[in-house]
């Protein structure tokens, strides 16, 4: 099969995973810095303690690896199923809450242990069982679902919940999710053949080799660069409005600025997919996610002009649309594909701490400067880290000696 004939074949289970992607837990990540005005407003939220959500990371990277390990064994169709049917739930009990804060917590905490059953988690499997010529591009398609769908529905539902209220707004999420999650699963399809005969395969991992997969060197850096590469996601999943406001832009500019972030998140996807499939990923990951850094720093700055602020916001989105093709392309190349999701789980759950200790960060820094100017700096610096780090992986990509044994190595003993 040729590079596009893979495309040709699998068209389907693309565009159903990428919907999936777009219009499951995702979603809520591009909508909460709309949601976060009216909130605070209306409840009298602090700032800092709505910092905290991210902090849901740290407990539900638990349920992380359980999710991977299902996945695995029942497929992703299955593992869509169960998360579309609980994520609509949740969409609508938000627009139930009373005021207290800890049920805005206590329904973050249900979304992150279920909706990760919508993201690349599950999604990603069923690219990676499909393409193999076409895998950096193909993953590049799927995760451009999720920003694509942000720069598009950001302006609407932002205008939506102007007029109509953040309860409403919160409503209409429910709908899209439950009407999106049953076309994708539908799209998705069976497992291939081969995937199929795998899942029949026994699927315990050996106790040696769970501890030789935690020391290998390259499994070590990658988990340590999507760490270091997501600190500053809470900024952009909830706070990036409220950035944009402090540093001077309208309601109406910051929201249309908050949409170029997807859009950001588009390009670094596109232009990383097709790099990925031609040059090192190495090389892809040291460009593409070492360019934010600029962004957060110019953020940071006294500089607040419109076009230093959305050009800022557009250089983050780069990342975010980078490190996720770069982390699934290096462990689909690097290890056993019969346990991609399980493998892929540990990145998810990196993602998820980097998300609460940034958290827990930005609500010190805000609590004692008021302001987000020094945990924007701290954001540059680190990114530039975690870019670091993938670049250390060494050659991970087609026809290396180390994915050639590891992507054709037998599954191991169940423990």
């Amino acid at each position: 099969m040729t590079y596009w004939t893979e495309f040709r074949t699998h068209w389907p289970s693309l565009f159903g995973s990428a919907l999936g992607i777009a219009l499951g837990s995702a979603l809520n990540h591009y909508m909460t810095n709309l949601f976060a005005p009216p909130l605070l407003a209306e409840f009298g939220w602090e700032k800092s303690q709505f910092a905290l959500v991210g902090t849901l990371g740290l407990i539900t990277m638990v349920f992380v690896p359980f999710a991977g390990r299902f996945t695995d064994r029942y497929g992703a169709r299955t593992a869509a199923a169960v998360g579309f049917v609980a994520l609509p739930f949740c969409f609508f009990a938000y627009s139930l809450m009373t005021g207290p804060i800890w049920q805005f917590f206590a329904l973050s905490l249900v979304q992150h242990i279920f909706g990760v059953l919508t993201t690349t988690l599950v999604f990603s499997r069923v690219v990676v069982e499909r393409f193999d010529l076409a895998r950096g591009m193909a993953l590049s398609l799927l995760m451009t679902g999720a920003p694509l769908a942000g720069a598009v529905l950001t302006p609407l539902i932002g205008q939506y919940i102007d007029e109509e209220g953040w309860r409403a707004g919160y409503r209409l999420m429910a709908g899209m999710s439950l009407v999106g999650g049953i076309v994708a699963v539908s799209l998705v399809g069976r497992r291939s053949a081969a995937a199929a005969s795998h899942a029949r395969q026994p699927h315990g991992i050996s106790r040696a080799d769970l501890i030789s997969l935690l020391k290998h060197p390259s499994f070590l850096l990658i988990v340590a660069g999507m760490f270091f590469c997501n600190f500053p996601q809470i900024i952009v999943s909830s706070q990036l409005k409220l950035v944009l406001i402090e540093n001077g832009a309208p309601g109406t500019l910051a929201t249309w600025i908050v949409s170029l972030y997807a859009a950001g998140v588009i390009v670094g996807r596109f232009v990383s997919g097709i790099a990925l499939d031609k040059v090192s990923p190495q090389l892809v990951a040291i460009v593409a996610l070492g360019l934010p850094a600029v962004g957060f720093i110019a953020i940071a700055s006294p500089f607040n002009a419109a076009w230093v602020l959305a050009g800022s916001v557009l250089l983050i989105g780069l990342a975010q649309g980078a490190e996720g093709d770069v982390g699934a392309y290096l462990t689909s190349r690097t290890f056993d594909l019969r346990h991609f999701s399980f493998i892929y789980s540990f990145l998810i759950a990196s993602m998820g701490i980097a998300m609460a200790v940034g958290s827990v960060v930005l609500s010190y820094t805000l609590h004692t400067t008021d302001r987000f100017d020094l945990f924007l700096i701290l954001a540059a610096v680190l990114t530039i880290v975690g870019a670091a780090c993938f670049f250390l992986t060494g050659r991970g990509g087609r026809g290396s000696p180390e994915a050639a044994a590891t992507t054709s190595a037998p599954a191991p003993e169940p423990a």
